[in-house]
């Protein structure tokens, strides 16, 4: 249950909306000004769904989503709208686990290079055809080496022994490279990691599987990633996110329709993804979304403004919820008219006028029924969350994730012996042979030069020697007409 229908301002306590679960695997967008109410409808529909055993994944892009782990109080707004709705208002705490791409307290996040892959970290870093055959190569070399590519330490490594050391050795079995090309590679790995980069990629990799987990009480665990961080780091916040739904896609079996789906994602401030990240990542994203709904995955954008996310991924979204848009500028008025245009026509409402009137807490509702099909656009009064509609406290969150089973598993650090390793000792080894390789060609110098001298200082040979050059003087003399006995006459007459 989502809420309860609005006709003309007033509300219509017969007319439930209700999203079927089915269908949550069909995408969908939250959208709507600040503080009009994303946040608690985000928080009603990842409470349903943690209900109904569905695991959840949350960006908390601002922090604010902490509190579902603990119950709501009830105030006199809280108990008013219940009342008005004809609903009881039951706080309830939910089965959380923290996780972080970072310092931030929770469960770490972390991928390898090699889990990336050549084709996927190509795209992220904006590599062009030439560069990302480029760093193929190297991931092939380093394949059939047993150069494990763990973090970004280990691809610079790699990078910077392919310009130089290395350089040989790979035209002799993989090809020739260029140094400008494995320098630009070089620039775009330093670009990713000014973001904090270096945090994500290394060992011990997170396994999706543990975002599906169910709490003893049978309900889905809601899992928080605790991104407060990267708000100005959005090529790393884009980046983790193509990776873990590659890794899904990649991962979970194919599921078909389902009565339920087997994971349901939101992404908060979506327009972190699409802003900084280039139209190859776009592609990468839309064809990743598009495909992973078979997998029984659902995904919601939640963000200001509808036109924030990317048109094809738009047409993907099966449930929408609109809340409030603020017409304070001409360009605002424009947005809201393309908004309008998003959502089916209805005998009911204008759509464009409606979207201004909202209050806090209404949204504009459409979605797919149990046969797939759109359903009539319903302006709604959204149920109030009944988890804390706050933030945890610095003490709240520790003891959260203390509690947590997979902090042991994912907390410490694993550093084994890499590419980066590897190679280091390579060239020390290198290093080490060259004075012995230097010795032993200078050391077959003399050999070559005591055959010239004894060569030399044999007399037959000065003779020979000796006749050979007259001979070729006397060539040279007689090619210019000074030679033989015309050439000593000639001679004589000049004196």
């Amino acid at each position: 249950m989502l809420g309860k229908g609005i006709l003309d301002g007033a509300l219509v306590a017969e007319a439930t909306v209700t999203a079927p679960l089915k269908t949550l695997n069909r995408h969908g967008l939250i959208s709507g000004a600040t503080g009009t109410g994303k946040t608690k409808t985000l928080q009603v529909l990842a409470e349903a769904l943690s209900d109904a055993s569905v695991p959840v994944l949350m960006m908390d892009i601002k922090g604010d989503l902490s509190g579902i782990a603990a119950p709501g109080i009830a105030n006199d707004k809280i108990n008013e709208r219940a009342q008005h709705m004809g609903i009881t208002y039951t706080p309830a705490g939910y089965p959380v686990e923290l996780l972080s791409l970072s310092d931030e307290p929770g469960v770490r996040l972390r991928a390898t290079v090699t889990e990336f892959g050549p084709v996927l970290l190509s795209k992220i870093l904006g590599l062009n055809p030439t560069q990302e055959s480029i760093l193929s190569m190297l991931f092939k070399y380093c394949d059939d080496h047993q150069l494990p590519l763990l973090d970004l330490k280990d691809l610079q490594k790699t990078l910077q022994w392919a310009a130089n050391e290395g350089k040989k050795e790979l035209s002799d079995t993989y090809g020739n490279i260029s140094a400008a090309s494995v320098g630009t590679i070089m620039r775009k790995v330093i670009e990713l990691q000014q973001q904090g980069a270096d945090q994500f990629f290394g060992e011990k990799s997170f396994e999706v599987d543990d975002l599906m987990r169910i709490a003893d009480d049978g309900r889905g665990i809601i899992n928080i990633v605790r991104v407060t961080d990267l708000q100005d780091r959005p090529k790393l916040f884009s980046t983790f996110m193509l990776q873990l739904l590659s890794e899904l896609y990649a991962t979970l079996p194919e599921a078909g329709d389902l009565d339920q789906p087997k994971l349901v994602m939101f992404i908060d401030e979506a327009h972190l993804i699409f802003s900084d990240a280039n139209e190859v990542l776009i592609n990468q994203l839309e064809t990743v979304i598009k495909l992973i709904r078979s997998k029984g995955v659902g995904i919601f954008f939640i963000t200001q403004n509808p036109m924030d996310v990317a048109p094809a991924v738009l047409g993907q979204l099966g449930l929408k919820i609109q809340h409030a848009l603020r017409a304070f500028t001409a360009n605002d008025r424009k947005d809201i008219k393309l908004t309008a245009a998003n959502y089916p026509d209805s005998d009911f409402y204008k759509t464009e006028d409606i979207i201004t009137q909202l209050g806090i807490g209404e949204a504009l509702v459409t979605l797919l029924d149990e046969k797939g099909i759109p359903t009539p656009l319903v302006a709604t009064m959204m149920c109030p969350p009944k988890s804390r509609m706050d933030i945890l406290t610095a003490q709240e969150i520790d003891a959260l994730v203390s509690k947590s089973q997979l902090a042991g598993k994912y907390n410490q650090p694993v550093e084994r012996e890499s590419a980066y390793e590897m190679l280091t000792k390579k060239l020390e080894v290198a290093k080490e042979e060259a004075p012995a390789k230097q010795a032993a060609k200078k050391a077959a110098e003399p050999e070559e030069k005591n055959i010239l001298e004894t060569i030399v200082d044999n007399p037959i040979a000065k003779s020979m020697m000796r006749t050979a050059g007259n001979t070729i003087v006397r060539s040279l003399l007689g090619s210019l007409g000074l030679g033989g006995t015309s050439s000593r006459k000639k001679k004589s007459s000049w004196f």
